[in-house]
């Protein structure tokens, strides 16, 4: 394939995946006006355990089998991958069936865990977390066929039928979720649990609208695929068992990267309600649907932008490594992680400075909801500083230790985790996943500094004038918003709040980006040959 085809693929691929993420985040809104906070906390125990079961039924494979069939169709060896593609199909049922079976028939028996109390003390029954699951379940008998498939389409270095089944996938299960919740409270005034049931069952009706564009290319292009294996060479026998044991070594610590966060909200899943009960905090319903649903949603907006930013310069990272040029390999991860804390920082810190109006703009005025988004924004910056560390290690060709280092992780986030709750309420949930994230990004960090000898005393010094700048913003903020609130108060909804936000986002960015443009810290950063920087370059010599 011409470089220009890849581009243009990795180009569809990358834009259907934004694409999808910006349909994730933008429902929430419109779904939180129907179910409120207690909605979403339904939602998430359904959710998290799905996302769990999801992982252990594709075990990771659907993740390595584009790399898997690249590297024999280089080879001419095109019916390796057809044979993969065939006993994937087959495995990815049983897996699936599996799956969907344990999460259905275990139900009853998770929900009182998960509840960590009796019905009666709590705002959901033991019937309606069972219900909420069983409806998610369903979707494990589609989506790892759907996950292989578009794994073999890559494979084919083919990114369209991923990019659009993304989409078309992600519009089918919004659709379906605002649709039905709609009918089931606006239109038959049903209860909750049966709305919240009909949004999880959602995964399903997405998976199979992206498994029925998946099949309908696989009948378009199969006379392409099966030209392709008339050219098999034939040279290369595979045996079932290391087909699998080496999908396996590549998808390990893959899997395991994109499960951290779901792995630290089963944490919180399993203990959350028992330590509050324990802690004796009042029956603080909402809390986990706040931290773990609409504040979550807000808090990855920034760390998405940042790191889609910063993980564009990782494939260099990945060259000068394996050519063995260390001097350019330090001076590129100085470069990800400097462009990573001037974007996130000072997004994530924005965030909770103005937690209380940004909850209510987006949502609906709470205190609680404000309080603990005030809380968790700052933990994104280790969210992100952990996507683009693990990235590092991939490029390294040290991703092994990102498993190591997820699993000291969470152990702290578990040993922490119920006796935090008890003692700080719901923010000792967000501060265990805080001490959880430091400890694993600290330890990638070092595991970095070891097998590259890269000195972060350059990048701790650009940081710490980020500090100063970002201290700065503070000082300008806070009593904007305060006067502000003062003239419009934000508890008086989404206008007020709205406008707050604007206004002290405005002057917040208008004085970081003014002492990182005196300072030269942002052509530092991003260099002058970028097209903005041109501008800001010549704006500079007119004033």
């Amino acid at each position: 394939m011409s470089t220009s085809k890849l581009f243009r693929g990795t180009a569809i691929l990358t834009a259907g995946t934004m694409f999808s993420r910006l349909l994730g985040l933008v429902y929430i809104f419109p779904f939180y006006a129907m179910v409120g906070e207690k909605g979403g906390e339904l939602y998430s125990y359904a959710y998290i355990l799905y996302t769990l079961m999801l992982s252990a039924a594709t075990m990771g494979l659907p993740l390595a089998v584009s790399k898997f069939v690249a590297k024999y169709n280089s080879l001419g060896e095109y019916g390796v991958g057809r044979k993969l593609f065939r006993s994937g199909l087959f495995t990815m049922s049983i897996t699936g069936v599996i799956a969907f079976l344990i999460l259905y028939i275990l139900a009853p028996y998770t929900a009182p865990i998960i509840l960590g109390r009796e019905a009666s003390d709590y705002i959901h029954s033991v019937e309606d977390v069972t219900h909420v699951i069983r409806m998610v379940s369903f979707a494990l008998l589609l989506v790892p066929i759907m996950s292989l498939i578009r794994g073999f389409f890559q494979g084919h270095e083919s990114m369209g039928p991923t990019a659009l089944s993304q989409v078309v996938e992600q519009l089918a299960r919004i659709l379906f979720i605002l649709g039905s919740v709609y009918f089931v409270i606006r239109v038959m005034d049903g209860d909750l649990s049966t709305a919240i049931g009909f949004a999880t069952f959602a995964a399903f009706i997405g998976a199979l609208g992206s498994l029925l564009i998946l099949v309908w290319y696989w009948f378009k292009r199969k006379r392409h695929l099966d030209k392709l294996l008339e050219q098999d060479k034939g040279n290369v026998e595979v045996s079932y068992k290391d087909m699998y044991k080496e999908l396996i070594l590549y998808a390990g610590p893959f899997v395991f990267a994109g499960l951290t966060l779901p792995l630290f909200q089963s944490v919180d899943l399993f203990t959350f309600n028992s330590a509050m009960g324990s802690g004796g905090h009042g029956n603080t319903n909402a809390a986990f649907g706040i931290i773990n649903t609409y504040a979550h949603k807000l808090v990855i907006i920034p760390v998405t932008l940042a790191t889609s930013f910063a993980l564009t310069l990782l494939p260099t990272i990945t060259k000068s490594f394996v050519s063995g040029n260390n001097e350019l390999l330090q001076k590129q991860i100085s470069k990800v992680l400097q462009v990573l804390l001037f974007l996130t920082l000072p997004a994530c810190i924005g965030l909770a400075l103005l937690g209380g109006p940004a909850y209510t703009a987006f949502f609906s005025y709470d205190e609680l909801g404000g309080y603990l988004l005030t809380w968790y924004a700052p933990v994104a910056i280790l969210l992100a500083l952990f996507t683009v560390s693990a990235a590092i290690l991939q490029g390294i060709n040290e991703q092994r230790h990102t498993i190591y280092a997820i699993l000291l992780g969470l152990a702290v986030k578990f040993i922490t985790n119920y006796v935090f709750i008890i003692q700080l309420g719901a923010i000792g949930s967000i501060i265990a996943t805080a001490l959880g994230y430091i400890v694993t990004v600290g330890y990638i960090l070092y595991i970095i500094q070891k097998k590259t000898g890269f000195n972060y005393s350059f990048v701790m010094r650009r940081s710490l004038l980020i500090v100063i700048f970002l201290a700065a913003m503070a000082i300008v903020v806070i009593p904007v918003k305060t006067g502000l609130d003062m003239i419009l108060p934000y508890s008086a909804g989404t206008l007020n709040s709205s406008i707050i936000i604007v206004i002290s986002a405005v002057v917040g960015a208008f004085v970081y980006f003014f002492l990182s443009f005196r300072s030269k810290l942002i052509y530092y950063i991003f260099g002058e040959n970028l097209p903005f920087m041109g501008k800001l370059k010549r704006f500079k010599r007119s004033h």
